[in-house]
């Protein structure tokens, strides 16, 4: 699987529906979006959600559900990320199949060593890398010894950094050795997401 350098997040409370944030990242030319809605129930957000599929169906972009198994099944997702309070990785898989992607958040050393032996996930979302006002009960920010340590238990298990990810930090996230990073707030902000998320790219690559 080829697998992009970013992974786009969408945001609760940000003057862009969900709609119309995924609109714009598929015209910005996101390879993978992650539809994270907090705030909003399965029955409100399933409408939504299929909007947005259509939406990076069209462009050919990934489109995966933060938390939400049943949903991501029913509207035909490609994939659910799981944090570690949501369902069980082995029950997921068991739900969904072995073609469905499942990714997970690895906060800890104890963490990737289970996202490893578990064979289970497709991908890891590993942080946080600095505070951010987007994750609620935030897992301690990792140090510079636990990103080494941490590269070194995921191998080959693609790895995206998370936490607070702004355009001025993807030099240093390149060298983590990880397959990529998150973003969320940063591409919502003046001057638009196109801009932004083409900084973030060209920051990402220089």
């Amino acid at each position: 699987m080829n697998w992009p350098k970013l992974m786009c997040l969408t945001a609760d409370g940000v003057a862009l529906s969900h709609v119309e944030q995924v609109r714009a990242l598929c015209v910005a030319g996101a390879d993978w979006i992650q539809l994270r809605a907090k705030d909003i129930s399965d029955v409100e957000l399933e409408p939504l959600a299929f909007e947005c599929l259509v939406q990076c169906r069209e462009v050919g972009c990934r489109f995966v559900l933060n938390d939400r198994l049943d949903l991501a099944l029913k509207i035909g997702a490609d994939g659910v990320h799981l944090g570690k309070l949501d369902m069980p990785w082995v029950k997921a898989r068991e739900r969904a199949g072995s073609e469905f992607m499942i990714g997970g958040t690895v906060n800890s050393l104890v963490d990737a060593k289970n996202a490893v032996a578990g064979g289970i996930l497709d991908y890891v979302g590993v942080g946080p890398f600095k505070y951010t006002r987007t994750k609620k009960n935030l897992a301690p920010v990792l140090t510079e010894i636990d990103w080494r340590e941490l590269s070194n238990i995921l191998g080959d298990l693609p790895g995206y950094v998370i936490g607070g990810i702004e355009a001025a930090d993807l030099k240093r996230v390149r060298m983590l050795g990880l397959s990529g990073a998150a973003v969320c707030s940063a591409l919502y902000r003046p001057p638009g997401v196109c801009e932004n998320y083409e900084a973030l790219c060209n920051a990402y690559e220089n």
